[in-house]
């Protein structure tokens, strides 16, 4: 069995002639938090689509387990990108029974994972008056639901006040902790630096760096000086 539970070889994309992704080579090894780095506009959403099945690469391939990424791959894949798809007439435990039924998951499995994630206690309340962080732990309750073994996070921490990103941040952990492998993309250093076992850094669709977080090691510096280079490149 491969080390790495994702990897893509050359993955290109383009849109209307823009070249948005230009040869990404990547590796997730099994087990870790993967902080995926990059400016607004890099690039990072259109990859994490990609891993989630919902865009395709013009060139390259995605690997899963070491083998050629199926939609069967999507079995053991837990997905949030952007901003949660909930019904907000509906209560916690009413919309993750919509998507047991969609799945065809058991519901027994709806209060496992709203445990997980601290919203057992909601009741009637339902998600539309949610605070944002409560939405988005929603979110990662039913991207958890599959049981997956990859869960995806893209730009979790968006619209978070400082409490809500440290109950985000201490989920992540956990779930590294408990062998799940997270992918969390984001703009913000600081945030990645605090999760991350590994990073990669994108700029202007190219990936400039991937390696492990080193202690000691200016992240900050590491970013700018990617971000730079990429964009003369491009110029």
């Amino acid at each position: 069995m491969s080390e790495f539970i994702l990897e893509t070889n050359g993955i290109s994309k383009s849109f209307a002639r823009q070249k948005v992704l230009k040869g990404i080579s990547l590796k997730v090894p099994q087990g870790c938090v993967y902080g995926l780095l990059g400016p607004n506009g890099a690039g990072k959403s259109t990859l994490m689509k990609m891993f989630s099945g919902m865009m395709r690469p013009d060139e390259g391939e995605i690997y899963f387990r070491g083998k050629r990424w199926t939609r069967d791959s999507l079995k053991e894949t837990g997905v949030l990108i952007e901003q949660p798809p909930l019904y907000e007439n509906l209560t916690a435990e009413e919309n993750l029974e919509v998507r047991t039924l969609l799945l065809g998951l058991p519901k027994r499995r709806i209060q496992e994972v709203l445990e997980i994630v601290d919203l057992k206690n909601t009741g009637k309340k339902r998600a539309g008056q949610f605070s944002m962080g409560m939405k988005q732990r929603l979110g990662i309750a039913a991207a958890l639901l599959n049981h997956p073994s990859l869960l995806i996070l893209d730009e979790p921490t968006n619209g978070l006040d400082p409490f809500g990103i440290q109950e985000l941040r201490e989920l992540i952990r956990g779930f590294a902790h408990e062998g799940i492998t997270v992918i969390v993309s984001s703009h913000i250093l600081s945030e990645v630096e605090q999760v991350a076992d590994y990073v990669g850094i994108i700029s202007d669709g190219v990936l400039g760096y991937q390696g492990g977080m080193k202690q000691g090691k200016d992240l900050e510096v590491l970013f700018t000086e990617v971000v730079r280079k990429n964009r003369g490149r491009a110029a």
